[in-house]
Parts: C-alpha cells; sequence; structure tokens
C-alpha cells in the first residue's frame, strides 16, 4: 500500500492520536500499519497492542486484514489483538468484578435470557404508556437488571461499560495492569461511544497511548447515548496529535459513491449523475415493487460476476427489521415465477436462539422425567423472549396461555382428569410425542434438521412458528466447533445429552467470536446493521404508501419516518450516508415512484 501524506504523519505521530476521516478514507489500514510498527519499535516482553471495535463485522474485517497484510511480519502480527468493546469489558469483569460487589462467579445475560428475565414486570404494564409511566417502567427494569447481576450474577451487555468503569476509576492498579499489558489501544468507531463507555475511555487514557479513528458525520446512535461532542471530549481531555483524511477514499476510489454520501449529509443531490450511483422509481405495489428488487438484484448480480469478482458480495439494506423478512420471504418464493435469490438473511436473533434452544431440547433423552416440563418452560421462554425488548402484548399473553394450560393439564393429571379436548396443550402434547419418537442418527446436521421439520410440519402453530424462526439461523453453519461438540456428545453418551447447553454455549461464545468471515453471496439486512461492514455492490430498498380505504396512506418502512420532510434530521441522513457509501464499486436505490425519498429530492 502507498502510503499518502496524511497516512505518513499518522505513522510518525507520537502521543495520544485522533485520526478521522469518511468511509473508505483509509483509517482501519493505516492503523493497522501503526499497530504494528509499534509492535516492532515499541512493546516489551508480553505487551500487544490492542484494537477494540463495535462491530463483530468490523473485528473480522481487521483481523482478516492484518492477516493478509504482506508488509507486517508474523511475529508483530501476533502482537496485535483485536476485540469488541464487549468482549475486553467482559475480561475485565470477569477478573474483577467482586470488587464492585458482582459475586464471585458471573456470568452473561444474554439478550434473550434478559428479555425473559424482564418478561414478568414487562407485562404489568399497558402498550401504550404516559411519559411518567414509560419512566417509571424504566426505572423498574434497570433496578431488575441490577438485581439480577448483583444477586444472581447475570450481568447484561448494557451493564459491562458502567460496571466496567467503576473499576477502572476505583483502582489505579488495574488501570496500571491493563496499561502494562496493552501500552497502546486503538478505539474503532469512536464517535459512537455513549458516556458510559467514554468513562472508561477516560480511565484508560491516564497511563495508555490511546488511538481514536472517528467519522464525525457517521454518528447513527445518538439513539443510545452517542454524544454529537464526543471528539472535543477526547481534544479536551487528552490533547491528542490530530489527522484528517476526510478527503482520501480508497473503498470507492474511481467512482462518486462517497461524494454522494457527503452530498446526502449536505441535503444538495446534484443534477447531473454521479458515477456508481443510480436511482430508480418502481411501481408501488407489492408485486411491482418486489420485481423491480429482485430484477435489479439479478443485473447486480450479473454485474459481479461478469467482472470476475472473486467472493463477491451484494448487500441489501432496508429501513426496517419487517422489511428483512419481508425481502427474505420475497427472493425465496419471488413474484411472477421469478428465479429464487439465494441468500442469507441478518435478522434479530433473539426469536430464532430460543427456538434453537426447545429443538435442542428436543434432541435430547428425558433422563430424570422432567423432560416435558423443561419442554413447556423453553416454548413459553420463546413467546416472553422473543420480541426482545419490545415484547408484544400478545406474545406476552400467549406465553402466560401456555403456562395456564400446562397448570391445568398438571391438576387434571393429579385428580385424573382427562385434558380438555380444545386446551391449546393438545397440539404441543400430541406433537411433543412425534418428537420422542424420531429416530436420531448421530449426524447433528442431519438430526437438527430431522427435529426442526417435523414441528414445521406438524399441526401446531405454535410449533411451526418457532420452527420457521430456527430457520433464519443455520446453527450447525456457525462453525465446525458447535458440530464437533454436538458429535462428541453422542459418541460420549449415544445421545445428545448436552445439547441444550452445547447449543447455549455457542451462542455466548457467538457474541465475543472474530472467527466470522465476511459476508458473501446476496446479504439483506437493515440499514443499522450495515454500520462498519463493506460490500462489493449496494441496493438500498425503501417501503412504499399503502392505499387505506377512507384514511390516508400507510407509509411506513421509510428511510424518513413516513417520509415526512418534517422528519429529516441528523440520524436519517447519517443512516443514509452510512448505507450508501458501504458499496465500493455501485451503489443503487430503489424507491417508490409516486412518493421518493424526501432526502432525494431536496433539490426541487
Amino acid at each position: 500500500m502507498q502510503l499518502t501524506e496524511k497516512q505518513l504523519e499518522i505513522m510518525a505521530a507520537q502521543g495520544h492520536l485522533l485520526v478521522t476521516g469518511g468511509p473508505g478514507s483509509g483509517k482501519t489500514t493505516v492503523s493497522i500499519l501503526k499497530a504494528a510498527e509499534i509492535a516492532k519499535q515499541h512493546l516489551g516482553p508480553g505487551q500487544k497492542v490492542l484494537f477494540l471495535s463495535f462491530a463483530r463485522a468490523t473485528v473480522s474485517r481487521v483481523v482478516e486484514a492484518i492477516e493478509y497484510e504482506q508488509q507486517i511480519p508474523r511475529e508483530q502480527k501476533r502482537r496485535i489483538d483485536v476485540e469488541t468493546y464487549h468482549s475486553f469489558f467482559w475480561r475485565i469483569l470477569k477478573a474483577h468484578g467482586y470488587l464492585i460487589g458482582l459475586p464471585r462467579r458471573i456470568d452473561i445475560l444474554t439478550p434473550p435470557a434478559e428479555a425473559i428475565a424482564l418478561s414478568g414486570l414487562r407485562s404489568g404494564y399497558a402498550s401504550k404508556l404516559s411519559e411518567a409511566e414509560q419512566a417509571e417502567k424504566v426505572a423498574a427494569e434497570e433496578a431488575e437488571r441490577l438485581r439480577l447481576a448483583r444477586e444472581d450474577g447475570g450481568v447484561c451487555f448494557d451493564l459491562f461499560a458502567p460496571y466496567v468503569g467503576d473499576i477502572l476509576h476505583g483502582s489505579a492498579r488495574i488501570r496500571k495492569l491493563l496499561a502494562t499489558m496493552y501500552p497502546v489501544i486503538i478505539l474503532d468507531e469512536f464517535q459512537d461511544t455513549n458516556a458510559e463507555q467514554w468513562r472508561v475511555v477516560q480511565a484508560l487514557g491516564e497511563f495508555t497511548t490511546l488511538i481514536a479513528l472517528a467519522d464525525p458525520e457517521q454518528r447513527i446512535y445518538d439513539w443510545i447515548g452517542a454524544d454529537p461532542a464526543r471528539l472535543d471530549h477526547f481534544r479536551g481531555a487528552f490533547a491528542p496529535t490530530e489527522v484528517d483524511l476526510s478527503t482520501d477514499n480508497h473503498r470507492s476510489a474511481g467512482t462518486d459513491i462517497g461524494l454522494f454520501g457527503n452530498d446526502i449529509l449536505k441535503g444538495k443531490i446534484r443534477q447531473e449523475p454521479y458515477v456508481g450511483v443510480q436511482i430508480y422509481g418502481y411501481p408501488p405495489n407489492t408485486d411491482q415493487a418486489f420485481s423491480a428488487l429482485v430484477t435489479t438484484t439479478y443485473r447486480a448480480r450479473k454485474r459481479l460476476v461478469d467482472a470476475g469478482v472473486k467472493e463477491w458480495s451484494l448487500a441489501i439494506l432496508v429501513p426496517t427489521k419487517k422489511m428483512t423478512r419481508l425481502v427474505s420471504d420475497a427472493f425465496r418464493s419471488p413474484p411472477g415465477g421469478m428465479t429464487e435469490i439465494p441468500h442469507t438473511a441478518i435478522i434479530e436473533l433473539e426469536a430464532a436462539i430460543l427456538g434453537a434452544e426447545v429443538i435442542a431440547l428436543l434432541m435430547q433423552p428425558d433422563v430424570d422425567g422432567r423432560h416435558f416440563e423443561q419442554f413447556v418452560a423453553l416454548v413459553r421462554n420463546y413467546f416472553h423472549g422473543k420480541g426482545g425488548d419490545t415484547p408484544t402484548k400478545g406474545a406476552l399473553t400467549e406465553a402466560a396461555n401456555i403456562q395456564k394450560a400446562y397448570d391445568e393439564y398438571l391438576a387434571g393429571l393429579a385428580a385424573g382428569k382427562a385434558l380438555r379436548k380444545n386446551s391449546i396443550l393438545v397440539a404441543i402434547l400430541t406433537l411433543y410425542g412425534q418428537t420422542r419418537e424420531l429416530g436420531l442418527t448421530g449426524d447433528p446436521d442431519k438430526d437438527w434438521r430431522a427435529m426442526r421439520g417435523l414441528l414445521e410440519e406438524g399441526a401446531c402453530p405454535r410449533l411451526k412458528e418457532i420452527a420457521q424462526e430456527v430457520r433464519n439461523i443455520r446453527v450447525l453453519e456457525r462453525g465446525t466447533q458447535l458440530r464437533q461438540a454436538l458429535s462428541q456428545d453422542w459418541r460420549d453418551n449415544g445421545a445428545y445429552r448436552n445439547a441444550l447447553a452445547i447449543v447455549r454455549q455457542a451462542f455466548v461464545q457467538e457474541h465475543f467470536s472474530t472467527n466470522a468471515k465476511p459476508e458473501t453471496g446476496v446479504i439483506v439486512m437493515n440499514m443499522h446493521k450495515a454500520k462498519g461492514k463493506q460490500f462489493d455492490e449496494v441496493i438500498i430498498f425503501e417501503g412504499w404508501p399503502i392505499k387505506r380505504k377512507g384514511q390516508p396512506p400507510f407509509n411506513a418502512d421509510r428511510i424518513v419516518r413516513f417520509n415526512a420532510r418534517d422528519n429529516i434530521d441528523d440520524q436519517a441522513r447519517q443512516n443514509m450516508r452510512v448505507s450508501v457509501t458501504r458499496g465500493k464499486r455501485h451503489t443503487t436505490i430503489l424507491t417508490p415512484k409516486n412518493d421518493p425519498c424526501v432526502l432525494l429530492t431536496e433539490d426541487d
């Protein structure tokens, strides 16, 4: 790589450093080269440079970039650790959490488990709350999270940074210990740190040299506490050397993709075309909208194949979680008999993870007579937790109804009474009985698919939903480690005796994994999830106004809320810019003809 003059400034800088620049400006690449240079010249025995990022996708990309960077000798590569902020914080918590009153043994309370733990509290509140009621609910949830951590040792992700901040600010010895291990820490996506994470950074910077990488215009996490003044906070606290790479673009060089993204921020879209950017209007009805998306995807895929791009990636970015599923369904069964598009859908995983636990338990034998009881509990947990932080009243009611039916079933057994024919437990029991008769083979992939297929084809709508949700994750493709663990369990016990524990552990490890390969092929995800990633091509697809008799058109699933000009704000602009600039070769935007995205029409 031929370094620019600004990048050479970064390589030569001493002490705290702030590197700013837009998407593809080379911040990450030059920081890797600087880390290697520090490893070569400045580290003592056992010391390393630590690179921290929010997204596992970014971590994976950095790990891969380090591995394939030919200029860096292997010994220097070994002295660069790459982690997520969560992973780094968890290591500190595990070692020193007892100093702030946490139990000696603590475990991660994963998002699905957290949702289940809070479901009882949440079910006590109505769907629509006043501001005072909403504040009361938030306070009650926070109090319960703290209780779960301090009494049960289950620490949710939101508490990692606050607790680590308490540990570091309370102990100069630990601050010095971390500085001895990591004399230099690189902070990726620094503009997105919230107040609690900034408090940790302040403590680390007392004895450690900090290199902050930031795009001031890519701050899309204001809603969880990112502060527009964060870079000024860093300047005030550490007086860093500052290098601005904002005029550089290595990701989409030869195109106007970066320029278009910047013009979106300014609200000044020029009339002449942008090289590498196309905007299409599609007819605003379901079949024609998805037909336009499918044919646009065909064309983009063909461009990449014809260009000979190896392991190409094409991202379909949409504004909402709901649209991720709709697009995925449309690709599986395109309108008009068009050919299916193989793809990966990146969805919220709470429901799929909880569904996977149900499948895992069903693969286990009943060793203590409590198997059906555990099964009902996991099905109930699925409905408690599938909505994450925003469970629906319907899901919480479903969970309560399952428990009520099970209690009635137990009472009937004790009294020698038959189960009511219209009980929701009838279909559940029937299908459960069929799973007990399924002959397993010891091949984890084959057995998993067979068990999931049994639920999917059965007559119980609740279990069918669970099986369909599990389709959204390819559990046994999460690495050979899970497959090997299940196979070993079978060899050791002649059955999957520990399948549930193995699958649960796999999902915990997934939160901290740095081994994920960059996505290839066609990938569907919402726009927020694209942060920190890059793709050969990007297609941005938003929803359209749906006519309703006697009512205004329903205009959800838009890039700007309801596509109303009054709702244009910095968040909408930044989110659109981040999405547009994920593309290296080409970006296409699909928007309804009769109501195009207001971010694209501001010159009119």
